[in-house]
């Protein structure tokens, strides 16, 4: 059956890019509504579904756009979380142009989920069932695709030149117990130096050690290092998941990804939805 949450959820906390300060507010919503973006601080401003085919944002972050301008950026990490838990309808307010980035990973916004509850509805949950491979690459050696299979899967494979990652490699079919121990702890990863180049621009003013994984040469800043063994391509996997539950569904596929992000995952579900053969909904 579909399910929403028991009750109302705040989260406060900054965007990793902007710095603002950012209040998310999660409410239980109507079966068959799905998940809604809002813009709490714009006056008139409407509900935008999490679909593909709403994103207008793939570089640094899945972002939503409402058709007028108005920006929600970072919606994966939640929307990772909420497909895990199995959560169809949830209405989602914003304060800020901007997600709070809470830890960098999804742990934060499963502990506060958990503990508000879920709640069963009254109408049964459809899944997307993919039926035949669907693939997407680029001009840069990243290429992904789904296919059919019995439950959903993901198989990803990361290539830093960093020695610290390195290549990793994380192949599993994906349940809430795997998600709490290996996915959810994840953090955001980059070098150091990118994160010069990035606040040189005006990006990732929010940006810290408490929210990112910072590596410089062979060393990571971070104390007490990662989190988990393969932390990089875990957090990768975690982008994935929040990515493929803008498909509207819970899907029923294996991802298999080589050097990829989010524009990629965002081309391969429009790859899916444009042609029928390619899947059921059941």
């Amino acid at each position: 059956m579909q399910q929403t949450i028991n009750k109302e959820i705040t989260i406060k906390g900054v965007g990793l890019h902007s710095g603002l300060k950012s209040v998310l507010i999660l409410k239980p919503a109507e079966v068959d509504t799905g998940i809604t973006f809002r813009r709490s601080d714009v006056v008139g401003s409407n509900p935008v579904k999490a679909l593909y085919s709403n994103v207008v944002d793939t570089r640094n972050c899945t972002c939503l756009g409402d058709g007028k301008g108005n920006l929600i950026s970072t919606i994966e990490h939640l929307m990772a979380a909420l497909s895990v838990l199995k959560i169809d309808n949830v209405a989602v307010e914003v304060s800020s142009p901007e997600m709070p980035i809470l830890d960098g990973a999804a742990a934060k916004f499963i502990e506060a989920i958990t503990s508000a509850g879920i709640k069963t509805q009254y109408l049964p949950r459809r899944r997307l069932k993919v039926l035949r491979k669907v693939e997407f690459k680029d001009d840069k050696g990243g290429y992904i695709s789904i296919e059919p299979a019995k439950d959903f899967a993901i198989d990803f494979t990361i290539e830093f030149p960093s020695p610290i990652v390195g290549h990793q490699e994380f192949n599993a079919s994906i349940d809430l117990n795997l998600f709490n121990q290996e996915i959810a702890p994840c953090r955001t990863f980059c070098e150091k130096n990118q994160i010069d180049y990035l606040q040189s621009i005006g990006l990732i003013k929010g940006g810290s050690l408490d929210n990112a994984v910072v590596l410089d040469g062979d060393k990571i800043l971070n104390e007490g290092g990662f989190k988990v063994p393969n932390e990089c391509v875990n957090h990768k996997v975690l982008d994935a998941i929040g990515d493929m539950y803008t498909s509207g569904y819970q899907i029923i596929g294996r991802v298999t990804a080589l050097k990829t992000g989010h524009y990629h995952n965002n081309q391969l579900l429009k790859a899916l939805f444009a042609d029928t053969a390619n899947y059921e909904i059941i």
